[in-house]
């Protein structure tokens, strides 16, 4: 079946967070995030070493609201249940539908890091890719450095199954980095 037809679920929830595709007109929340984390960001997403407008932000965003009707990439955005405000992005990156296969990215406003947002919404993404896209392989990569996001599938008891040494240059560009590759299968 050609992805573009597959019926799913466009959001969702976990205890603290709606989770839900990305829609026009949610780029002044997703650029007020990026710039109150900018600094926390810059080592390690290259995005944040480009200097972008609210405009450049929705443009983002309906490019994202597009790829994910068509089934291209399934960007993910965190809500507050309660507030409603916008905590972060996540989503289900490099798709292989026909395995099907997924990887996990993420970044959070660093106004709530540290409170288990993106370990809840990891879990609850993981889930939803295993049951609702039944999928085969779910795999986090991130930055041997970074100790942050290393936590989260070491905390959700994803497997190491490796590190490529040299495999990607920093978010700057300046240096070659190693990358973890975390994952889960059924």
């Amino acid at each position: 079946m050609k992805p573009i037809l597959k019926d799913f679920l466009e959001e969702f929830y976990s205890e603290r967070l709606l989770i839900r595709k990305p829609m026009p007109g949610d780029g002044q929340a997703v650029y007020e995030a990026m710039q109150a984390s900018i600094e926390e960001l810059k080592p390690w997403m290259p995005w944040a070493h480009r200097e972008q407008t609210k405009l450049d932000v929705e443009a983002n965003m309906r490019d994202a609201h597009a790829k994910f009707l068509t089934r291209e990439d399934l960007r993910l955005h965190l809500y507050d249940k309660e507030t409603g405000k916008f905590i972060g992005s996540s989503g289900l990156h490099r798709i292989n539908w026909d395995v099907p296969k997924f990887e996990i990215g993420y970044w959070i406003d660093s106004r709530y890091s540290g409170k288990g947002y993106i370990t809840e919404a990891v879990e609850a993404i993981t889930n939803f890719a295993f049951t609702e896209l039944k999928a085969r392989r779910v795999e986090i990569r991130c930055d041997s450095k970074n100790v942050r996001s290393k936590a989260i599938p070491e905390r959700l008891g994803f497997n190491l199954e490796g590190i490529l040494k040299n495999d990607a240059f920093s978010a700057d560009g300046n240096e070659l980095r190693d990358t973890c590759i975390f994952a889960k299968t059924v």
